[in-house]
Formats: C-alpha cells, sequence, structure tokens
C-alpha cells in the first residue's frame, strides 16, 4: 500500500465521529474488549465490531484473541500516514509566515526610512 492509499485509508476511518470515539476509548485504555466499548456508548455490539474491524484495517488498532474475548489496542504508529501528511503543510505554512515576516519587516524599514526623510530634521512632526 502506497503512502496515498494509507493515507486514504487513516482518513476514512477517522472520518466517522462514532468510530473516532471508539478509538479514543481504546487509546485511553491498554487494552479493552468490545463489550468495554460498548457500555455506555449508545452503540450496539455489532456497530462496534464493525467499527473496529475498519480501524484495524487502517491499522490503528490491534487486537489480542484470549479465550473467548478478544482485547483491542491502540497502534498510535497507525496514524503515521497522516502525521507525515500534516508535517508538509506545517513547513508549508512555516515557510510562508517567514515570507509575510521579511516581507512586513522590510515595509517596515521602508516606512520608517520614508518618514525620516519626510522629516529630517527629526523633531516630531
Amino acid at each position: 500500500m502506497d503512502t496515498t492509499d494509507s493515507l486514504g485509508t487513516v482518513l476514512r476511518a477517522i472520518a466517522d465521529p462514532t468510530r473516532r470515539a471508539v478509538l479514543e476509548r481504546i487509546s485511553r485504555s491498554a487494552e479493552i474488549t468490545v463489550a468495554e466499548l460498548t457500555e455506555g456508548s449508545g452503540v450496539t455490539q455489532g456497530a462496534v465490531s464493525q467499527h473496529l474491524k475498519l480501524l484495524k484495517q487502517a491499522g490503528l488498532v490491534a487486537d489480542r484473541p484470549e479465550g473467548r474475548r478478544v482485547f483491542y489496542r491502540a497502534r498510535p504508529e497507525g496514524l503515521e500516514p497522516l502525521r507525515d501528511w500534516i508535517e508538509i503543510y506545517g513547513r508549508f505554512w512555516t515557510e510562508r509566515l517567514d515570507d509575510l515576516e521579511r516581507l512586513l519587516s522590510t515595509q517596515d524599514a521602508d516606512a520608517a526610512s520614508d518618514a525620516a526623510k519626510s522629516n529630517p530634521e527629526g523633531d516630531g512632526r
């Protein structure tokens, strides 16, 4: 799977607010079962299982079967494609803001120079 495909998979997985809530609950636990995720969530166990399936396919959670129960844990490294993509835009905006800061500094210096030329005596007028 290339980076674009994995980014798309991660974005689709976290696009759903219920799925994000499931992922957040998993992230706050070392391990958690479907039954524990379902408790107090207002979502059926079947729906939670479907969300977990998509989160697992996206590489955001891992499971560990133990007898009849399956324990889920977060895989933070699954968010790396998203982090990498955001990092590109972070560099983009940092460079643009640096350019803006240089432009504004130049304009301030030019304005100060123009003011000094228009009032060579420097009497504050």
